[in-house]
């Protein structure tokens, strides 16, 4: 485990500041117009899932799930849930629900999803019991848990569903993840790392804040990144009776192995506002960007060990993270968006946006950039950093997906 001052140690061949802001590129004198959108955009709203392609915007539902793929979307229509393709918006199946419930997670295979009647919220309503309707093969299923309990990620197999445990039920402020089997409809707690039960009592309480929640390329691991972790103790502490001095970290879900484990990340994550901070992942790394001290932390994916850190000019903006099949990454502090090298840490360029960034997404080929923004949605050219287009989109909350 990367120590305080091993992390400092890392920084030390880092980029400075200074060289990134010299790469910054000009303003743009002239905003393109109002473009049709290249791609689909899959996007939230306050009014709902919206989906956006040529001079076509619409809302595919006001109580919409998309998958973390952005391939298949839930709506409810009535007494119906309605199972969409969100590339198209064709609705590929319908089945009678009855009124009240809200699609909240949709698993990764994209036949099956989950259902509560209650709308997210952290922390969620004091409740003693938890009505969870689940649609998929074989028809829905509805289980009736004791407890405060938040739908989290199904699991691999698509025979189990990771929920949020909130506690305590009357007054909810801190959870355990657990494992809930459609077999027998109860909940389990979750293995180590090393696929051992994890004992009585050393469940871990989290009480911080899930800033942003990313799967692997695989589909077969969710992380999430917390923030503002104050008093928490992971699994390994409470075993050990160690104690933890951590104010974020990355938790990793095996959702084949059901196993989970904590990333630790050092000073200064987790002291700066929620917004700053970003998480992004692909096959080899885990990245994090934290925008209050500028720092750009790359973990390894397999053995969840940080390997090195650089650097970003520091600010105040919301952070958004993209990580480039061309080995740059993107990594946007309110408008300005830093593109660096993955392999060698160099400042690449900095580019200009017209609103901060509500989230970042690279089109299949990799040419176009697109950022959210206030009731819009913007793309850049990716060879030049160039404001390509812009489009309508009302109340835009976050740009979730690119096909």
């Amino acid at each position: 485990m990367t120590t305080r001052r091993s992390f400092l140690a890392l920084s030390g061949g880092v980029l400075a500041a200074s060289a990134l802001a010299a790469c910054r590129e000009p303003e743009a004198s002239a905003a393109p117009p109002v473009a049709a959108v290249p791609d689909v955009l899959l996007a939230g709203s306050r009014g709902g899932l919206v989906r956006s392609t040529g001079t076509d915007t619409r809302v595919l539902g006001a109580h919409a799930a998309l998958s973390r793929d952005g391939a298949i979307a839930y709506s409810t229509d009535g007494d119906f849930v309605v199972r969409l393709d969100a590339a198209t918006g064709a609705p590929l199946q319908k089945e009678e629900i009855g009124g009240g419930w809200v699609p909240r997670v949709v698993a990764e295979s994209g036949n099956a999803c989950v259902l509560t009647t209650f709308e997210p919220a952290e922390p969620p309503a004091p409740r003693a019991t938890t009505a969870l309707l689940v649609t998929g093969p074989g028809g829905p299923r509805k289980f009736e848990l004791t407890g405060c309990i938040e739908p989290d990620a199904f699991t691999a197999d698509g025979q189990g569903l990771f929920v949020l445990d909130w506690l305590p039920a009357d007054k909810p402020d801190h959870y355990r993840v657990r494992m809930l089997d459609f077999a027998d409809g109860k909940t389990y707690p979750l293995f180590t790392r090393d696929k051992q039960p994890v004992p009585a009592g050393a469940e871990e309480q989290m009480r911080g804040r899930g800033r942003q929640a990313v799967y692997s390329r695989e589909r077969q691991t969710l992380y999430t990144l917390y923030t503002h972790q104050p008093g928490h103790q992971h699994t390994r502490n409470l075993i050990s009776g160690t104690k933890a001095e951590v104010h974020a970290f990355v938790h990793v879900l095996h959702l084949a192995e059901r196993w989970a484990y904590c990333l630790d990340l050092p000073d200064p994550f987790g002291h700066g506002p929620a917004a700053g901070h970003a998480l992004a992942v692909d096959r080899q790394h885990i990245a994090v960007l934290e925008t209050t001290s500028g720092t750009l932390l790359y973990a390894g994916a397999e053995t969840m060990e940080i390997e090195r850190v650089a650097r970003v000019p520091a600010a105040a903006g919301p952070a958004s993270l993209a990580l480039g099949g061309d080995r740059r990454v993107f990594a946007a502090d309110g408008t300005t968006v830093h593109v660096l090298d993955r392999s060698t840490d160099t400042a690449l360029a900095a580019w200009s946006l017209p609103s901060a960034a509500r989230g970042l997404a690279l089109s299949r080929d990799g040419s176009r950039l697109y950022a959210g923004g206030t009731d819009e949605a913007v793309w850049l050219d990716t060879a030049a950093g160039s404001l390509a287009g812009r489009a309508r989109v009302e109340g835009l909350t976050e740009v979730l997906s690119v096909h």
